[in-house]
């Protein structure tokens, strides 16, 4: 026992231990989210923009919680990231610099799924692709590698797909219109995948996003553009967790 706790009686020492494991954990920083074993499985899959930091997420999480929308966790083999202190399930899937093709090439995905086990997954992949110049049709075959390795692990899994934000990087004066592009071909592929057991929804993330004013370099998001995505996300995971697409 802590030598702290002996010679106190037992009401004592109970409220004293209380109060040393808060001090520890408190240390510790935020922790990976405890659900209730009925709670909807959410992943957040991409790149820099949903992981580092992707503030975007935690203002989500605050609107699915102000919507009533608590039985949720945000599932990811990733950990936390700080947005300002804002109490959110940090657990993601947002890997800096990945791109889908890559994901799609190197067999990365089912490892991931099988470690979160997701009913839902929210991609927002497509950008470090364009930035380096991979034609929009390998990026749409790749995006199909993954649905179908979603569906492989569950075959009921709901995706909901970005149209991704815009991007005008200094180095890349093609990327704007090359994510215009591929933004214009996402509908379509979305429509011969969708199935009854298992919808894929688009978000349109594009349309209404200023590079200018919502991201720091042209491609990451700023408050404002972090704002914008979490409440184009709102509607469509709202309508998913209730059952529909």
């Amino acid at each position: 026992m802590n030598r702290t706790l002996v010679g106190l009686g037992p009401i004592r020492r109970l409220a004293l231990a209380a109060v040393l494991t808060a001090c520890l954990l408190s240390a510790t920083g935020p922790a990976r989210s405890e659900s209730s074993p009925g709670a909807t499985r959410v992943m957040l899959l991409g790149d820099s923009i949903t992981g580092s930091p992707g503030c975007w997420r935690a203002l989500l999480w605050q609107r699915l919680l102000d919507g009533g929308y608590g039985d949720v966790d945000f599932v990811g083999t990733l950990p936390p990231r700080n947005c300002g202190g804002l109490p959110h399930d940090g657990d993601h899937e947002g890997h800096s610099g990945y791109r889908a093709t890559g994901i799609a090439d190197r067999d990365q995905l089912p490892d991931w799924l099988a470690a979160t086990d997701p009913d839902v997954v929210v991609m927002h992949l497509g950008t470090n692709d364009v930035w380096r110049h991979v034609p929009n049709d390998e990026v749409l075959d790749a995006f199909t590698t993954l649905v179908e390795q979603m569906r492989d692990h569950n075959p009921q899994v709901r995706v909901l797909v970005a149209q991704i934000i815009p991007m005008a990087p200094a180095n890349c004066p093609g990327c704007a219109r090359q994510v215009a592009a591929l933004n214009a071909e996402i509908p379509g592929w979305a429509r011969s995948m969708t199935t009854a057991r298992s919808p894929v929804t688009v978000v349109d993330q594009w349309t209404g996003f200023d590079t200018a004013t919502d991201t720091r370099d042209g491609v990451h998001p700023t408050p404002s553009g972090d704002r914008k995505i979490a409440d184009r996300w709102y509607p469509p995971l709202a309508a998913a967790l209730a059952g529909g697409a």
